[in-house]
């Protein structure tokens, strides 16, 4: 559908129509990192798109859940956010799409995801910084990085101006989807990190506790769950989307 999708189709020949996974990406917004995770869901038989965030433009939450509305599936899918995307699908979802069949929500919050107020945000001035790719591979990786990771994380880190990081790292301390949080009226699954060092703990356990129907499962791996274990987080989302419920 043009510039910043990523398209993978899946080949399940037992199923004549396997059911759509749209991945938002997180803070990057390229999309480029969700290769392994896409590749891995293929492999489960399912399809899989990854949406380009726009790179100019307004990037709180507000704005990119307008940009995103209209290029929705008319067609039954899940859809799946990692990270900064996370409260950007929770407003999606709780306007309630009438082809959205699940919410996979990964490595993410409901709310501000490190210990600032939402005034904070101002601190995230043009002249902030984006912090060397080693010190972030070693934040959102830990012992999982690899010189394959590190490349990944360069490549897409380049591809989007620094303005633009700073911008979507000042939305996510505004954040504050609770409120949206029951209306969402479709299956959720929500994938933890069991060595996430990027999350504060309180915002990962508000949104356990704010989401008691959806199922929680918690992978052994770093804040890049998808890139860093896409085979496991990927068996989980397949294992969980074949339990949904038939729909007509």
């Amino acid at each position: 559908m043009g510039t910043g999708r990523e398209e993978k189709q899946g080949c399940d020949a037992a199923s004549a129509a396997p059911l759509h996974v749209l991945m938002l990406p997180g803070l990057d917004g390229t999309g480029s990192m969700s290769t392994p995770l896409l590749s891995a869901l293929q492999a489960h038989g399912l399809t899989t798109q990854a949406i380009a965030l726009p790179a100019q433009g307004g990037q709180d939450y507000a704005t990119l859940a307008r940009w995103l509305w209209p290029q929705l599936p008319r067609y039954p899918f899940i859809l799946l956010a990692e990270s900064f995307s996370g409260p950007l699908a929770v407003e999606l979802a709780a306007r309630q799409p009438a082809a959205l069949r699940g919410l996979v929500l990964a490595a993410t919050f409901a709310r501000r995801p490190v210990p600032l107020p939402a005034a904070g945000a101002a601190l995230l001035s043009p002249a902030w910084p984006v912090p060397p790719v080693a010190m972030l591979a070693r934040l959102l990786l830990g012992r999982w990085r690899t010189g394959e990771h590190m490349s990944m994380l360069r490549a897409a880190l380049a591809q989007v101006p620094a303005t633009t990081l700073r911008q979507r790292a000042a939305a996510t301390l505004r954040a504050d989807v609770r409120a949206l949080l029951p209306q969402i009226r479709v299956p959720t699954l929500c994938l933890q990190a069991g060595h996430d060092r990027l999350l504060w703990p309180p915002s990962v356990a508000e949104l356990q506790t704010l989401l008691p129907d959806a199922r929680h499962v918690a992978l052994d791996g770093p804040h890049l769950l998808l890139q860093a274990c896409a085979e496991p987080a990927a068996a989980a989302v397949a294992g969980w989307v074949r339990a949904l419920p038939a729909t007509g």
